[in-house]
């Protein structure tokens, strides 16, 4: 009498090579593809249709194995339960168990170690793990991922809503990023308790409502030529560097790291590239006579590859050291400032287009359309706005003798 069960035998099941199934019995089957890839499958009806439960490849799972998921599937089938969606219920608290075991730290840091190669700086990888680890997870950051919810993130943002509103909203930010991470890999599901728009904005007040934005202290434009004076009679790099800076509407990092080999004397332009700017695009700033003049000066008692050496020759100049003679020159003032001033200057005593007076700032436009047919850095154009921009630096510049500025710069 033919065997109803365990009809299959471990020497059989290698040599099958055939395409089809073969019965073990009791609803188990040896598969063999088309290519000749070998699996278990437990065949059984639900509601009057056939359903195939896959059990596993003969390389994982053996015919002993198989016998044995092939017997618990029959037993849930006695008890009125469907093998399949008994298996998934299975696999599904497997995975919350495993979801609790990661922690929001966890999933903070390997968000970090999977975007930082795109961030532009060391900076931007510190700003994200000190404010994570300052103001997030001693609140937060051993919670299992999957378990954080609105009254954690409420518990963080709170207390610093009100008096550091700029950083809560990076927190929050970066909150929302780290929860949207952990569930495009699976360690939660549902809604971000983090996201702005639609949720916490119910819950905390703009941040325009709370504090209003501190811009960088800056001197009022008019107030530019004199300072310009008093700066031209400090001696030293620090002096200079930062009259190069407000004479090319630079940032601070741009300014202090340039090196020689950017700047065209030739053509009067200095090339920054797209990894030292904010907007990670190479930006062309064209020189007035005046920044020339300073460069040609620098490069007289040249020491570096940087235009304006530090203390040590492999390193540019502190972003510490022109805010310290600002402190001495114009208490309250910051260097980042001055392009507040040179776009105040633009704006009420000139006639520059505005895309010409935010191309000279190298800002990002906001109006994606109009980027993508104005793709030129209107270069030319500039010139003549930063030419412009020298001549009022040094309008009020002297020098001992009492000469006019335009007589000073060509001895410089």
């Amino acid at each position: 009498m033919a065997r109803t069960i365990n009809r299959l035998t471990d020497k059989a099941v290698q040599s099958k090579k055939a395409k089809g199934l073969y019965a073990d019995g009791g609803g188990l089957f040896l598969q063999v593809s088309d290519s000749g890839a070998k699996s278990w499958i437990f065949r059984f009806k639900q509601s009057g249709r056939a359903r195939d439960m896959g059990l596993g490849g003969i390389n994982a799972v053996s015919l002993a194995q198989a016998r044995q998921r092939a017997a618990e599937a029959r037993r849930q089938r006695t008890e009125g339960k469907d093998p399949i969606t008994e298996r998934d219920a299975q696999r599904r608290q497997e995975r919350l168990a495993t979801a609790r075991s990661v922690t929001f730290e966890d999933c903070a840091e390997q968000l970090i170690a999977s975007h930082e190669a795109g961030w532009k700086n060391a900076k931007h990888r510190a700003q994200w793990r000190s404010t994570l680890a300052t103001y997030v997870h001693p609140t937060m950051g051993s919670l299992p991922i999957a378990t954080v919810d609105t009254d954690h993130v409420m518990r963080v943002l709170q207390p610093i809503w009100g008096n550091k509103t700029e950083t809560a909203s990076r927190v929050r930010g970066r909150i929302e990023a780290v929860l949207s991470w952990a569930k495009a890999r699976g360690h939660r599901s549902g809604e971000n308790p983090a996201q702005w728009r639609g949720h916490l904005d119910q819950l905390l007040p703009k941040r325009t409502k709370v504090r209003r934005v501190e811009h960088h202290p800056a001197l009022l434009y008019k107030a530019i030529p004199g300072f310009m004076g008093k700066l031209r009679a400090k001696e030293g790099i620090t002096a200079r560097a930062l009259e190069y800076t407000i004479l090319t509407a630079a940032r601070t990092n741009e300014a202090i790291g340039a090196k020689f080999s950017e700047i065209d004397l030739r053509d009067a332009v200095w090339r920054i590239p797209g990894d030292r700017m904010k907007a990670g695009q190479e930006h062309r700033v064209p020189l007035c006579k005046w920044a020339v003049e300073i460069v040609r000066e620098m490069a007289k008692h040249r020491l570096s590859v940087y235009v304006f050496p530090g203390m040590r020759r492999d390193q540019a100049l502190s972003n510490m050291a022109m805010l310290m003679l600002l402190r001495e020159l114009a208490p309250g003032v910051t260097v980042h400032g001055f392009r507040s001033s040179f776009r105040d200057w633009a704006g009420e005593e000139t006639t520059y287009p505005h895309d010409i007076c935010e191309a000279a700032l190298a800002h990002t436009r906001k109006d994606k359309a109009h980027a993508a047919y104005q793709r030129g850095d209107l270069l030319e154009k500039r010139r003549s706005m930063m030419s412009a921009w020298g001549d009022y630096c040094r309008s009020k510049v002297r020098h001992k003798g009492g000469a006019d500025a335009i007589e000073l710069a060509v001895s410089w």
